[in-house]
């Protein structure tokens, strides 16, 4: 075992009937570290992440979770995870202060009260803490889920698509909160398919279709999918993406702003293919690129059996 590890598993495998919905995933994440679990709607992610915390018994694979077989002890797993899943799950007919202790009980956490004190005070919830959960807009229900799944002081915390649905500024505080937390030695698995909030994280993993297609640093992923982008301004482009998505050597033309973003997977072909549209109205120039890309380009170069 891999001490320096929280997740350290080997060809997760789940089967629904003849759907195989997660494929022989391996996935190492170190402690303290914040992975980014990125895929399409179906991809995966909300399976793989039930296996691992046991609420969900993998048909194959082995492997550890926070230093525990994750097919045979699923149970002392649970006591150290934290799971917030994708809907909100709380009793909205019960304050803030109330969800928190029902959970804390479901915990057995000793000294309950200061226990849910504490979570209050951690996330800044004070000055709602009698307030009705279902009067809460989707950021502070996004604050209670965070403290409500952190009460039992787990070192995992799992979460799944934890910001849909809130707006940019609470987006970016929870994000805040999550590295603060992370440089205190908690460690996050995040699955998200918003590039910004992927951009946030340690280090990402990208599924699709129940495979894991690539992993590692934003650094290692771009350079891994080998691909070259060009910036292109000018007049119609939408007109000039509809060419160039025709044009062999090109795998994307996508408007960002008033921007197209062409990219290839092979530079030489790709120049080849912009040569006869590098024409006076419209400014060319190169650019690294973006994670964006790249993710289209690895689920693309899938569907289609290429190499990504």
């Amino acid at each position: 075992m891999n001490e320096t590890l929280a997740i350290d598993v080997y060809g997760m495998t789940k089967r629904f009937g003849d759907r195989v919905a997660v494929d022989g995933v391996d996935l190492q994440v170190r402690k303290g570290e914040i992975c980014g679990f990125l895929g399409p709607n179906g991809s995966g992610k909300t399976t793989f992440i039930r296996m691992l915390c046991g609420l969900l018994r993998a048909d194959a694979g082995h492997g550890t979770c926070l230093g525990f077989h994750v097919r045979t002890q699923s149970d002392a797993i649970k006591r150290r995870v934290g799971y917030m899943t994708q809907r909100f799950s709380f009793y909205e007919d019960l304050s803030i202060a109330e969800n928190l202790d029902f959970v804390a009980r479901m915990y057995s956490v000793k000294n309950r009260r200061a226990a849910v004190r504490d979570s209050i005070d951690r996330l800044g919830l004070g000055a709602r803490r009698d307030q009705l959960a279902g009067e809460l807009s989707g950021g502070w229900k996004q604050r209670l889920a965070l403290a409500a799944c952190m009460i039992h002081e787990p070192e995992l915390l799992l979460l799944d698509e934890p910001t849909a649905g809130v707006d940019p500024k609470a987006r970016r505080e929870f994000w805040e909160q999550i590295h603060c937390l992370a440089s205190q030695g908690l460690t996050f698995l995040v699955a998200t398919h918003y590039m910004d909030e992927a951009e946030r994280c340690h280090r990402l993993a990208f599924i699709a279709d129940g495979h894991l297609l690539t992993c590692g640093t934003i650094t290692e992923v771009v350079n891994q999918a080998h691909l070259t982008t060009w910036l292109v301004d000018g007049p119609n482009l939408l007109a000039l993406a509809d060419q160039l998505r025709r044009t062999p050597g090109v795998h994307q033309a996508v408007p960002f702003g008033n921007l197209l973003h062409v990219s290839g997977d092979d530079a030489t072909d790709l120049e080849r293919a912009i040569a006869p549209f590098r024409t006076p109205e419209y400014h060319w120039r190169q650019c690294e690129s973006g994670l964006e890309d790249v993710f289209i380009h690895t689920m693309d170069a899938f569907q289609n059996g290429l190499p990504s």
